[in-house]
């Protein structure tokens, strides 16, 4: 029994020594005959042979099919060298048809590269499968030796394959304009808004004329074609507008106080009393007025800014060379250093509650060390004092921004417009910052002594309460957090 285990194992290491044996023999005798084949291959497909000379490089590729299929059934080693042989020839002769068809149709497949940077084959289909047609036709008579006729053919797909590429540029840039006039014309909005439509078109005019002219700087295109779409959409809102009036579904005055509206509510962002009984014209003025007094504040708050960044740079220098001069911090040097370094963390905390709120439901913003949420978005019944349900989720992003100024001040503040009574006013602005207090202890359990109510009534306004919304903008709960910059 013993004897027969033995003989059994010396068998099948045998036959795993033949296999092995057999294996290495194949992967050197393909090593031998394959060696000049796959040089010959690698620089065929280096020059894109497969596409600039696909006949030679087909029968290349079947040779060496051949050749590795009799290599592996273990058919005559004459018969695989003479494929691989076969496989060499034809691959070189692929190569050196590709590298003259680099040369001799170097404009067309520049063009086709253009093209195909386009999007030419997504957008311009049918030209682009044409022009592909003339490029084999052009590659095949350049294999069979007619350059003539290949030169022939070479200048139609070049034509092609530039018809593409435009056709592809104008769809990426003028499509969206033409489905938009398309859309008009089916509006008749012609009838209605003719002075706005002709603009779109000619504009778009302008822009399919620039494209001819030179397709590759689309700068100026692209800019007209914007222009088009709002002209061609602005056509379409007035059509209808338009329409209305001459079907007597709206009426001239109706009309002209609808557009006096967003006049209005500019007016009372500005905080501008909103006086067109003569026209727009004299509320334009006011408006342009303060919106260029607001632009020449910004400019002079980034110069102050960037002032006193040079300043402060200057400062750490002095403070660094003062430190070498006295070999070390002074204690009113580290007093200084913890004020700046509480000051900073402040900064970056005020950036974290600012982040935290809507426009529509608070303002951010501080005066020095201290944070101040206007809550705008905090309303109250006319006369009430009550926090409204809906104003529950407000309050819980408050407490999430008190929270990150640990035992900091709370100062809740309440405020009025001018319509109404003095002490009236004075009461229910006081009724409502003690309403948001006591909210405060009970849901977010702020203790007391960190918390003051104070109503001031209609006294500090921050909006002109000759409009609605300014008076809007006066009714407000504003909260003062004084941060503890020792906890901080």
């Amino acid at each position: 029994m013993v004897a027969k285990t033995g003989l059994l194992r010396l068998m099948i290491v045998s036959v795993i020594l033949l296999a092995a044996g057999s294996g290495y023999a194949q992967d050197e005798l393909r090593n031998t005959f394959f060696k000049d084949a796959d040089a010959a291959k690698s620089l065929a497909d280096e020059h894109n042979a497969e596409l600039l000379a696909p006949r030679s490089y087909e029968r290349g590729m079947k040779e060496y099919r051949d050749a590795e299929t009799a290599l592996e059934r273990g058919r005559n080693i004459e018969y695989v060298r003479s494929n691989a042989a076969d496989a060499t020839s034809n691959f070189k002769t692929a190569a050196e048809a590709a590298r003259l068809a680099n040369t001799a149709l170097a404009q067309v497949m520049k063009s086709r590269q253009d093209a195909a940077n386009a999007e030419a084959p997504q957008r311009a289909p049918e030209i682009w499968s044409e022009a592909q047609r003339k490029f084999g036709d052009a590659i095949r008579l350049l294999e069979r030796g007619d350059l003539k006729g290949s030169k022939r053919k070479d200048i139609e797909a070049t034509g092609l394959y530039r018809d593409a590429e435009l056709v592809a540029i104008k769809e990426q840039y003028l499509s969206e304009t033409r489905r938009l006039l398309a859309d008009a014309d089916r509006a008749r909005v012609g009838r209605y808004a003719p002075i706005t439509l002709g603009k779109a078109k000619q504009l778009l005019a302008d822009a399919d004329r620039e494209l001819n002219e030179n397709r590759y700087d689309t700068d100026l295109p692209r800019s007209l074609a914007i222009q088009a779409n709002y002209e061609a959409k602005h056509a379409l809102y007035l059509s209808e507008i338009v329409r209305q009036v001459r079907d007597k579904k709206l009426s001239a005055e109706q009309l002209v106080l609808n557009w006096e509206q967003p006049m209005q509510a500019i007016a009372g962002v500005a905080d501008v009393v909103p006086d067109m009984q003569e026209g727009p014209g004299l509320l334009t003025a006011e408006l342009v007025a303060y919106f260029e007094a607001q632009a020449s504040e910004l400019q002079s708050l980034q110069q102050e800014k960037a002032e006193n960044e040079i300043r402060l740079a200057d400062l750490e220098e002095e403070l660094r060379a003062l430190d070498e001069r006295l070999g070390g911090a002074t204690a009113e040097r580290a007093a200084l250093v913890q004020r700046l370094e509480a000051q900073a963390r402040v900064k970056q905390q005020f950036a974290q509650v600012e982040k935290m709120f809507a426009s529509t439901e608070a303002r951010v913003f501080r005066e020095g060390d201290t944070v101040i949420l206007r809550m705008v978005g905090l309303s109250f019944d006319s006369g009430a004092s009550q926090i409204k349900p809906e104003n529950f989720d407000l309050l819980g992003k408050v407490e999430k921004a008190i929270d990150v100024f640990p035992r900091s001040e709370l100062i809740i503040e309440g405020h009025t417009d001018s319509h109404g009574g003095d002490d009236s006013n004075q009461k229910l602005s006081q009724e409502r910052a003690e309403s948001v207090q006591q909210y405060m202890i009970n849901a977010m359990r702020i203790p007391t002594y960190r918390l003051i109510a104070t109503g001031y009534g209609e006294t500090r306004p921050v909006a002109s309460n000759e409009t609605e919304p300014g008076r809007a903008r006066n009714r407000r709960i504003d909260i003062v957090i004084k941060p503890n910059l020792e906890a901080n």
